[in-house]
């Protein structure tokens, strides 16, 4: 897909103003997917449907994002109508109408018939793909709200449910990861381009939250920090594939599915722009558990069913914990369930490129530390693990490359 920089500049400031004049009060949730879901995930589809309206709840399914929109589009409704709902196609993508046609998918998102039947839905579903796709399409090349979008909104401040799955959860923020590079450590040496990296969002969630997917899996609250940092955010939410996040109409956050979600709250957080590279102190990091919940509002943490606090006679880990790349699948949470089970205050992780890649010397070294206002919990069942509030700082280190052997 072709994206015009030059375009989405022009854009962000109508778009931006567009997203804050429609989260307005909203009555209705929002069901954030990190991507990956499974079709056998039925927690979280059964969610949906439920939010929806129940059995037979009618759900527009928006396949805008998707490479093949006709193909993913018949997926997700025969998955929704798998667990009792009556979803139906809502036929607005760039790539239904030709390579990337995002006037054709304007001119379908203008359409007065769909946009009546989105409205009257109790749902709407955002497949992945590419979230550029879905605010082109959604929104007019004058950055107002074509008549789905508007459809859309009626339809969540009524009560019903938006919800998404990886480009689907990136456009909840009325900012969003645009066209960044794929890997983090670029966007963590670089920061990032409005209307290249990031660019307005449709915003459902407020402005004052920001959004990511694919967190655990792909390292990506490393991304999230200096984008949060350059459009001013002070938390971010970050869903794991095949696991959601519940938003409701108080603003309650309840992760359901297979993993967890990363809390990035920047309130207590400094950076020294003095300083050459990426930096920051006094943040803290947050892991919820399936089962945990957070307000977005009030910023308070409860643990889910069966969580106590982790007794610290009955700790595992007592050697030092250091991982050389925190950016890892996973690498975070581990490091953060190693830390609270253990006698330690600390845990450090270095993030670092290859030889080939530009600037090899140039690393990032992450220190985690529990502080008084930390807390962790356990399931002693399973050893699953809720750690809120750790302090994480950030600074710029040099790796000497290439390495040599040791004789």
């Amino acid at each position: 897909m072709v994206k015009s920089v030059c375009c989405a500049l022009a854009l962000v400031v109508a778009s931006a103003g567009a997203a804050a004049a429609d989260a307005g009060a909203a009555r209705g949730s929002l069901v954030i997917i990190g991507g990956g879901l499974r079709v056998n995930n039925a927690e979280v589809w059964e969610k949906v449907v439920a939010l929806a309206g129940g059995k037979g709840a009618r759900i527009a399914v928006l396949p805008t994002a998707a490479e093949n929109p006709a193909k993913e589009g018949r997926l997700t409704v025969d998955a929704l109508n798998r667990y009792g709902a009556r979803a139906f196609v809502a036929p607005v993508a760039p790539r239904l109408a030709g390579p990337d046609s995002i006037d054709a998918a304007r001119k379908a998102a203008d359409d007065p018939a769909l946009a009546d039947a989105v409205r009257k839905a109790g749902g709407a579903f955002f497949t992945g793909g590419d979230q550029a796709r879905i605010t082109g399409s959604l929104r007019r090349a004058d950055g107002s709200n074509t008549a789905v979008l508007d459809a859309l909104w009626a339809l969540y401040r009524r009560g019903g449910v938006i919800a998404g799955t990886s480009a689907g959860a990136a456009i909840m923020s009325s900012t969003m990861f645009y066209d960044p590079p794929l890997d983090v450590m670029p966007v963590l040496k670089n920061g990032v381009v409005d209307g290249k990296d990031v660019a307005p969002g449709l915003g459902f969630i407020g402005t004052d939250v920001f959004v990511d997917q694919h967190l655990l899996a792909r390292g990506r609250f490393g991304r999230m920090l200096p984008a949060m940092l350059a459009k001013g955010y002070t938390l971010g939410l970050g869903i794991d594939e095949n696991t959601a996040a519940i938003v409701g109409p108080a603003r309650d956050v309840t992760v359901i599915g297979y993993r967890g979600a990363l809390v990035l709250d920047l309130a207590g957080a400094s950076t020294d722009k003095a300083k050459a590279g990426f930096n920051l102190s006094n943040a803290r990091i947050s892991y919820l558990d399936s089962g945990d919940r957070f307000n977005l509002a009030t910023r308070t943490y409860v643990p889910g069913p069966d969580k106590e606090p982790v007794d610290r006679k009955y700790v595992e880990h007592r050697a030092p914990i250091f991982y050389t790349d925190i950016l890892g699948n996973t690498a975070v949470a581990d490091l953060l369930e190693k830390l609270v089970d253990s006698d330690l205050q600390r845990a450090v992780g270095v993030a670092f490129e290859g030889p080939d890649s530009q600037s090899p010397e140039r690393g990032f070294e992450f220190t985690f530390t529990r502080v008084p206002d930390s807390a962790e919990y356990v399931t002693n069942r399973e050893d699953a693990y809720s750690v809120y509030r750790i302090r994480m700082d950030v600074r710029p280190v040099r790796v000497k490359q290439p390495f040599y052997t040791v004789e």
